[in-house]
């Protein structure tokens, strides 16, 4: 399995960023009251966390069979860690506009600076992905 991966290092951090994914992602499908009452959303937005969580669970899927099943591993798989990448930083990108300029929303900011923390490894973890594994993930 390390083969796959180039060397253990990014392994370890395929590991840690998907596993951190599916931990939001089980957070928002199967504990949404629980995640909704952290940040003080209203039960009206129950749908549209677990909207987010099911994007969450494909990803997390894909990771999976990416890792287990799929015979050549991440080979040729660019579009996914391209497409990870680009959604935590747009995630980022949003979650900091929201939380630091436009305010709209936010009631206790100590709490929502997870919003941007968050999506901000995501995004280290996953940029650090495409340029360590580019020698396999894109086919030229």
């Amino acid at each position: 399995m390390i083969e796959k991966f180039n060397n253990i290092w990014y392994l370890i951090v395929y590991v840690i960023h998907f596993a951190g994914i599916a931990v939001y992602a089980y957070q928002t499908v199967f504990q949404t009251r629980k995640f909704c009452n952290k940040f003080e959303i209203d039960d009206s937005g129950f749908p549209m966390v677990r909207f987010v969580g099911a994007f969450m669970l494909g990803w997390v899927a894909m990771a999976i069979y990416i890792m287990f099943i799929r015979r050549n591993g991440v080979v040729a798989a660019g579009s996914f860690f391209n497409l990870v990448f680009l959604t935590n930083l747009i995630i980022f990108l949003v979650n900091s506009y929201s939380l630091l300029i436009d305010k709209t929303g936010v009631k206790t900011p100590e709490k929502s600076r997870e919003g941007i923390i968050a999506p901000l490894i995501f995004s280290a973890l996953s940029a650090s992905l495409c340029y360590g594994l580019a020698d396999k993930i894109y086919m030229y």
